[in-house]
């Protein structure tokens, strides 16, 4: 039964994209240290993309990088090394902020 519970949350799971397609590809991480957000500001309004995800990372330090598309629900859990991004319907960055 457990297994079941699990495989239905995870087939829920996948079907969590953006309103316009599956959003930016996540660069790999680079780095392994806490998020830092100091000077992060400056992507709010770029356009979202995979080479912006990896400048956001190394600029950060953060280990990984979620984006979160308009409207996708997103887990409250707090980690130190995860920068979170969301944008909007234009794929334009609307926050960046670490955790």
């Amino acid at each position: 039964m457990r297994w079941a519970m699990t495989a239905m949350m995870m087939a829920g799971l996948t079907g969590c994209a953006g309103a316009n397609g599956s959003g930016p590809q996540t660069p790999p991480a680079m780095a392994d240290g806490p998020c830092r957000d100091a000077g992060l500001d400056r992507f709010v309004g770029q356009k979202a993309s995979g080479d912006v995800g990896a400048q956001l990372l190394a600029a950060s330090g953060a280990k990984t990088l979620r984006w979160g598309a308009p409207g996708m629900a997103m887990t409250m859990d707090f980690r130190a090394d995860r920068l979170t991004v969301s944008y909007d319907e234009a794929m334009m960055i609307t926050s960046v902020r670490c955790g």
